[in-house]
């Protein structure tokens, strides 16, 4: 297939819309299933990438859901303890390492996943597609389906779920360009390795950077490669937990990421965990419900006439001490940034989310002051040299 019609452009209005490759060659992508859209692709090739250089860079099977061309997750198959999977309601399922890598890329955010696109470094088996049809997704892109899989996911929203599988082999051209304005930008892609080579530079006092803290920069850089400028990113055993994507300062990204953090780790508080739901409802509403219940806004859903729509009985609050305490308990959280922090007050934010080990690029007027801060709180953190802007 040397061109593909899609359903519109970004917009329905945008009627219009295709993609081909400009030398006349046939596409790499092959739709299996459904009829894509115009971002449903743009998510779809750049979440192949990043779960295709996650699987290079550590040997793990990958998974990415991805949202408006950045990822709202990222991880590995790493494993998963009990409250993990528990929270990220698959404590029901077998799970292949495949399964595993996206349940806990959903899970980290699922806010943000709701009706994401879906990246898989590997052929999709019966277990992620089983984990993928009960989850509302608009599309997955993998480099092939066992049949048992393909079937299932054919089954998904009417028969209209979107399939994509992508040649593994394909290689694009080293020069790439795009239109803006009716203006053409090109420049070379970028094909730039990240690897443990990165982390050699060590400019603070602690320079213990453990291997599963290395591997974790290592997801966090490689996402940020495919993550909407400015980004901050926080991994904790081989998974995103909050991603800070598209900020115009720095210091937003490392709060909006932080904040996500948070929200990974309060929910697994006993009180959260023992949240007495009613049981038909829905894991998405559970979502929002958890959401608020951990925020400032928690008398909404303990309020007369709302709690009685949700839960058997009237939960107790979780209160802002509660709160502070139980994220004083997270630790070894790995931080990467897609470009150099310009003042320590994005380590100050990081540490309060558990930081220990930062991977970032470097060469601030401010550096010092940077690095004092990391010394501060005994954070280990390596300057990169290296630069990750996506747009």
């Amino acid at each position: 297939m040397k061109e593909l019609q899609l359903k519109y452009g970004c917009n329905p209005n945008q009627a219009s819309a295709r993609v081909y490759m400009k030398d006349g060659s046939e596409l790499p992508v092959e739709v299996m299933n459904g009829r894509p859209g115009y971002i449903n692709l743009l998510d779809a090739f750049n979440s192949f990438q990043l779960v295709k250089e996650l699987k290079e860079a550590t040997g793990l099977p990958a998974a990415a859901s991805f949202k408006h061309v950045s990822p709202a997750g990222a991880a590995v198959a790493a494993g998963m303890s009990d409250v993990l999977k528990k929270i990220y309601y698959v404590d029901d399922l077998q799970l292949s390492p495949l399964a595993c890598a996206y349940a806990c890329a959903r899970g980290a955010d699922r806010m943000s996943s709701y009706g994401d696109f879906v990246a898989l470094s590997d052929m999709c088996d019966a277990e992620t597609a089983t984990l993928l049809k009960r989850e509302v997704s608009d599309g997955v892109i993998a480099p092939g389906y066992t049949e048992e899989a393909l079937a299932i996911l054919k089954s998904k929203r009417k028969g209209t779920y979107c399939v994509l599988k992508i040649d593994p082999a394909y290689v694009p051209a080293g020069i790439e360009s795009k239109e803006v304005y009716g203006v053409t930008f090109e420049q070379e892609r970028n094909n730039v390795k990240i690897t443990d080579d990165l982390f050699e530079n060590r400019p603070t006092k602690n320079k213990d950077i453990p291997a599963a803290a290395k591997r974790d920069l290592l997801v966090a850089l490689i996402t940020l490669k495919y993550t909407q400028s400015n980004s901050v990113c926080y991994v904790k055993d081989g998974m995103t937990i909050g991603v800070g994507a598209g900020q115009q300062s720095r210091v937003h990204c490392t709060r909006l990421a932080g904040n996500k953090a948070d929200v990974w780790w309060l929910r697994q508080n006993p009180k959260v965990l023992s949240l007495p739901f009613k049981e038909n409802i829905r894991r998405p509403d559970r979502d929002n419900t958890i959401d608020v219940y951990i925020s400032d806004d928690a008398e909404d859903v303990l309020a007369e006439g709302v709690w009685q729509n949700l839960f058997t009985e009237k939960p107790e609050p979780l209160s802002r001490e509660e709160k502070k305490a139980w994220i004083a308990q997270l630790h070894g959280v790995a931080l990467g940034s897609d470009a150099f922090f310009p003042f320590g007050d994005n380590i100050e934010r990081a540490h309060r989310s558990g930081v220990d080990y930062i991977a970032q690029a470097g060469g601030s007027i401010r550096d010092d002051n940077v690095i004092e801060t990391c010394d501060k709180y005994d954070i280990a953190m390596a300057m990169t040299g290296l630069r990750l802007f996506h747009h």
